[in-house]
């Protein structure tokens, strides 16, 4: 198995961090971020990391500027993709297609990007759809517009978007039973944590493989 390596980016938001965790034999990379509240060690970017290389995809986990600044709170939307389009050049130097990924607010970041950015494809993990109790106040339009395809994976307890919610369009999107929106279950769920994670990986893997 390769050793991760990493890197620190420059972009217009201050610098960001890319772990590169490669493939042997690489045909895509995954440049996959965090969502507001948390970091790339979130279960569901750390397993991706773990799985993905071993199927050709090269995962890029990507720490978004105010994350490796060490604040605490996320800025706005526009500063977010600034730091994306920042880290895409490093993303794209193997000169692999290139998937954009993320996990919540990281989501929203790949779908508003993608078609400027040229990605092959968006991976949406955990998609806030909308914002807790909140439901007219839809982000369905980020994702309905991200003119790549597509991959959701949704817990089917999100508090921000449960998968029954999500509007027909042409994404896919694969449901995680029992999960919140960290892709956690309740321990009296009928599958456990492993299961869960392994839910989501081998969707991922799935759809990797299925993208020309």
């Amino acid at each position: 198995m390769s050793t991760a390596t990493t890197e620190l980016v420059p972009t217009d938001a201050g610098d960001a961090r890319i772990t590169w965790h490669p493939a042997r034999r690489p045909r895509l990379v995954l440049a996959v971020s965090h969502g507001a509240g948390g970091g790339i060690d979130a279960r569901d970017l750390r397993a991706l990391a773990a799985v993905l290389p071993a199927h050709g995809v090269t995962v890029a986990l990507v720490e978004q500027p105010w994350r490796v600044a060490g604040k605490k709170v996320a800025p706005a939307p526009k500063t977010l993709d600034a730091g994306w389009r920042g880290i895409w050049p490093a993303v794209a130097k193997p000169g692999l297609p290139v998937v954009s990924g993320g996990r919540s607010a990281g989501a929203r970041v790949a779908c508003r990007t993608a078609v400027e950015l040229g990605a092959h494809a968006v991976l949406a993990l955990s998609f806030p759809l909308h914002p807790p109790g909140k439901p007219e106040k839809s982000r369905a339009g980020e994702l309905l517009g991200s003119g790549v395809p597509t991959l959701v994976v949704q817990g089917g307890n999100d508090t921000f978007g449960r998968p029954e919610e999500f509007p027909e369009g042409a994404y896919e999107i694969v449901e995680v039973p029992y999960a919140d929106h960290g892709l956690a279950v309740p321990k009296r769920a009928e599958i456990g944590q492993e299961e869960a994670v392994g839910i989501v990986t081998d969707a991922v893997v799935q759809w990797a493989g299925s993208l020309g």
